[in-house]
């Protein structure tokens, strides 16, 4: 059963831009694991105010994966692994939810 994720991403202080270039990297491994980026948008009124950033998130992404297997084939992605330390610098908090469409 497809699985659609619904994610959260605040950027660190100052790491906006290293925050969006991580996640286009890592996000072109999607199709390699059977899922598909339905949408990715970023906060227009984020700044890198930690303030302001402990609110809102500064990207969400929606993301569907044919099944757990998928997700979490993409969670262990080598690549995706071999990023880790840049994530860990770029994103101050991630949530992840399931979610799905209304109606």
């Amino acid at each position: 059963m497809a699985i659609t994720l619904c994610v959260l991403l605040w950027a660190a202080d100052g790491e906006a831009q290293t925050l969006e270039d991580y996640e286009t990297e890592v996000l072109a491994l999607v199709p390699r694991h059977g899922g598909r980026v339905l949408q990715r948008v970023t906060n227009v009124a984020h700044t890198d105010d930690a303030a302001h950033g402990a609110v809102q998130p500064t990207e969400v992404q929606l993301i569907e994966m044919p099944d757990e297997e998928a997700l979490a084939g993409f969670m262990a992605d080598p690549d995706r692994e071999a990023r880790l330390d840049v994530r860990d610098r770029a994103i101050s908090r991630t949530e992840i939810l399931r979610v799905r469409p209304v109606g």
